[in-house]
């Protein structure tokens, strides 16, 4: 049974607060986050330390996110209602249902099947709809394209051209860009000529996108 007290909200609403004295502005992106209980995607073990602006292990060496990069990824994207927003590494879940709130027809993308399954539990039982797959995020989902928005939840090591080709006129890819421990968080836009244009937003440290390697059983 899926939990969410009074102290929960609270120690919710004090992270939301947190996120936005470091920045993170756009009322829809802090609603968002504040609406979605970010102790469901932790273990127990970690309930005490759920909203703390800190990111987690989430088992087979992936992360939740920290809150204030899930704000700002979330910021970068500029989601309207009804967006088709592909992601790529669904993780614990938490990202996409954040997505979700914000009004996002969601496509999610994960390699390891234990977070694919958990998270689909997880977001089916919350009352979310995504579309979720099990697979290779660098082939994204041809099927379901273009996308007004594609995110990236993982450190990317070379500029994906198969992604961009599934990316709309006017869309927005964002994502850490880079190899090693840092990677700087990008932002491309595809301009109505074809043409891309990108913005660079600080540094941080994600897990690496598994490239060319078979799909986690």
């Amino acid at each position: 049974m899926l939990e969410d007290s009074y102290r929960h909200k609270g120690l919710r609403k004090k992270l939301v607060e947190e996120i936005g004295s470091m920045g993170i502005t756009d009322k829809k992106v802090l609603d968002a986050m504040n609406a979605v209980p970010r102790h469901y995607f932790l273990t127990s073990a970690f309930l005490e330390f759920a909203y703390n602006n800190k990111a987690f292990q989430i088992g087979e060496d992936q992360t939740i996110s920290h809150p204030y990069t899930v704000g700002l990824q979330s910021s970068l994207l500029q989601i309207e209602p009804g967006m088709k927003v592909l992601e790529i590494g669904t993780g614990s879940g938490y990202q996409c249902a954040v997505l979700c709130e914000l009004g996002a027809k969601v496509y999610s993308i994960e390699r390891h099947r234990p977070l694919h399954i958990n998270s689909k539990k997880l977001l089916e039982k919350m009352g979310y709809k995504p579309y979720l797959s099990y697979g290779d995020g660098f082939k994204g989902l041809p099927a379901f394209a273009p996308f007004d928005r594609i995110l990236f939840t993982c450190a990317v090591p070379k500029l994906p051209d198969t992604l961009l080709m599934q990316l709309k006129p006017g869309g927005i890819l964002v994502m850490p860009f880079g190899e090693g421990d840092i990677q700087k968080m990008m932002a491309i836009k595809e301009q109505e000529d074809g043409s891309f244009t990108t913005t660079y937003h600080g540094d941080f440290s994600f897990v690496p996108m598994l490239e060319k390697r078979a799909a986690k059983k």
